[in-house]
């Protein structure tokens, strides 16, 4: 039997599996959005575990709404390599997220209901997302003469950038207590490797290695301006909780505004040429 007989067409559809867990998840990533962004303050009443300062909440909350976004285009999507490298990255958040749950499983609310779903989320998301991608992967398509691809100057900054955010990822989760030392704002051995959950999201950016079309970066770019849009906002708000006398703390917050302008100023230039190809 031949190679292609074996996986299947590489149709590039999106499986009804995939779909339907993109439909799944997104109801979650919003209500939690609500509580983390909007009620900052509040995460010991309504949320599965207390967390401070608030900066910590709305970031996460921030990713939620991002990753909501992502799921809705996930669902809406009728070729696989648009959102391929969105699922690597989610699996690497979900799996993570999990792991961190187990090992500070003494500071969560146990009797909070939403607790119980935090933990069903996460110990059961990693497998169904991994599992999609498993099986949607082997549909995947290569790209074609007519494809626009993204420059490869462009391809050399996204893949960069998302290197050094998994870098960044590994230090938070891997190593809290040096973490704790330089952060920017005040975090625990918990957020710390919360925070490298979110950081690993940057593993997304590496796609482009692989897979040069501008369609199978656009969606995450776009969710990335949505997400560190939010995040510097966040930072506005939580203003008098950075420590402004490191400088740490402006390479990140410049970090993050480089990487937001240029996610979109890179998608403002290609969508243009996307639309004059039509």
């Amino acid at each position: 039997m031949a190679d292609e007989e074996r996986v299947g067409p590489r149709d590039d559809a999106v499986l009804r599996a995939t779909h339907a867990l993109s439909a799944f998840i997104v109801p979650f990533l919003v209500v939690a959005f609500v509580v983390l962004y909007g009620f900052p303050r509040d995460t010991g009443r309504l949320f599965a575990w207390t967390i401070k300062p608030p900066m910590t909440p709305m970031t996460l909350g921030a990713v939620y709404i991002g990753g909501a976004y992502f799921f809705v285009r996930a669902y809406r999507a009728t070729e696989w390599h648009t959102v391929k490298s969105g699922f690597v990255a989610v699996g690497s958040f979900a799996s993570l997220m999990g792991v961190a749950t187990i090992i500070h499983w003494e500071k969560f609310n146990h009797s909070h209901v939403a607790f119980w779903l935090w933990a069903g989320l996460y110990f059961t998301t990693p497998f169904l997302v991994w599992g999609v991608w498993a099986a949607n992967r082997r549909r995947g398509s290569v790209a074609g003469p007519d494809d626009l691809l993204v420059p490869p100057a462009a391809r050399l900054v996204i893949a960069a950038t998302g290197a050094v955010a998994v870098g960044a990822g590994l230090f938070l989760f891997l190593m809290p207590s040096r973490a704790i030392e330089t952060w920017p704002w005040t975090i625990t051995p918990l957020t710390s490797r919360v925070l490298g959950a979110i950081f690993m999201l940057g593993i997304a950016g590496l796609g482009v290695v692989t897979d040069a079309r501008w369609s199978a970066a656009r969606i995450m770019l776009q969710v990335q301006v949505f997400m560190l849009g939010l995040i510097l906002i966040a930072a506005v708000r939580a203003r008098g909780e950075f420590d402004t006398s490191s400088g740490f703390t402006w390479l990140l917050l410049v970090g993050i505004v480089a990487a937001w302008a240029g996610a979109a100023v890179l998608s403002v230039v290609m969508d243009g040429r996307r639309a004059g190809r039509r």
